[in-house]
C-alpha cells in the first residue's frame, strides 16, 4: 500500500495533505506555491510510494462547478499527463475552507494564527483526503 496525497489546488497556493504508508491517518504536509507544485509532486513520488493522489473540486452550493473551476480541470490533465501510471480522483471541496477555519477555532489556535491562509489550505487538503478515505472506506471509491 502507498499513501495517498491530496492536493487544495488553488491559484496561489497549494495545501497538500497525505496519508500514512497504511492509509490509516491523514495528516497535512504542507502549503507550497502554485508555481513549484509539479516540482515538488514529482520529487515526492521519488521518494515516497505513492498510490494515488486526489484532487479537491470546487463547486458552488448548487453543484454546479466554480469560477476555479476550469483551472482545476486544466491541473488535472496536466497531473494525468505527468504521473501516467497514478490514479488522479477528484473530492467535492465544498465547506473545506469554512470547516478549516472552524477546525482551528475549535483546537484553539489564537486569531493572528487563523489569518494564515496556508494554513487553511493545508488544513482543507485534509478534510478533501478525510473525505475520500471515508468514501473509499463506505465502498464509494473503487481502485
Amino acid at each position: 500500500m502507498g499513501r495517498i496525497l491530496a492536493l487544495d489546488y488553488g491559484s496561489v497556493r497549494v495545501g497538500i495533505a497525505v496519508t500514512d504508508p497504511g492509509q490509516i491517518i491523514s495528516t497535512g504536509l504542507t502549503t507550497i506555491p502554485n508555481k513549484e507544485l509539479l516540482v515538488f509532486l514529482s520529487d515526492y513520488v521519488k521518494k515516497e510510494s505513492v498510490e494515488s493522489i486526489v484532487v479537491g473540486e470546487p463547486k458552488h452550493e448548487d453543484n454546479t462547478p466554480s469560477q476555479s473551476a476550469g483551472a482545476v480541470d486544466k491541473f488535472v490533465e496536466t497531473l494525468k499527463k505527468k504521473f501516467p501510471g497514478l490514479p488522479i480522483y477528484r473530492v467535492d471541496e465544498r465547506y473545506t475552507s469554512r470547516m478549516a477555519f472552524q477546525a482551528m477555532i475549535d483546537g484553539g489556535m489564537k486569531k493572528k494564527d487563523r489569518r494564515d491562509k496556508g494554513m487553511i489550505d493545508k488544513i482543507s487538503a485534509t478534510i478533501i483526503l478525510q473525505t475520500f478515505m471515508e468514501m473509499k472506506k463506505n465502498g464509494f471509491i473503487h481502485d
